[in-house]
């Protein structure tokens, strides 16, 4: 075995340990590319045809900062998966410093949460990819002009069915 197949074994394993998920890795499209100055990303698809990324970072991130990272690197998520066991994280964690800031409101909508919700700390983090969207998957490149350059092309777009 390589050293690839390891690091894709061990990828496996902390993504069923983390967020309780079943990620057969079939096929590794970008791994550990950098997508900020200390984080980097893995992006793969499974036997199942879905694409995933996973974000780890050796500083603090949030939720906020992980949306803005698949922003630009040109991908459009599907779903931002929560630690294992823990459905409701984001809104909890939003509601909880909602409360914080305003102790006396009692009825908490979800858009009073938005904001606050995007405070949620989340490395690793784990989101399914729903579309590549001009068909360019990007990197971080502190020498480049944008901050980002393509680092791979790659057509995908997840159809939904019923």
């Amino acid at each position: 075995m390589s050293d690839r197949t390891y690091e894709e074994l061990a990828l496996q394993r902390a993504i069923k340990e983390r967020f309780g998920v079943d990620a057969d890795i079939r096929q590794a499209i970008l791994f550990n590319v950098p997508v900020s100055q200390m984080a980097e990303a893995t992006l793969f698809l499974t036997s199942k045809k879905q694409l995933f990324l996973y974000i780890n970072g050796k500083s603090k991130l949030s939720f906020g900062d992980i949306k803005k990272i698949v922003f630009n690197m040109g991908l459009t998520a599907d779903t931002y998966l929560p630690p294992k066991s823990r459905p409701d994280y984001f809104n909890d964690f939003g509601r909880s410093k909602f409360c914080e800031v305003f102790p006396g409101r009692k009825n908490i909508s979800d858009q009073d949460i938005i904001f606050y919700k995007t405070l949620a700390p989340y490395n690793p983090a784990l989101i399914l990819i729903s579309e590549v969207k001009d068909g360019h998957i990007y990197r971080f490149d502190s020498d480049s002009n944008t901050n980002w350059r393509p680092a791979a092309k790659f057509a995908y777009r997840r159809i939904k069915t019923s």
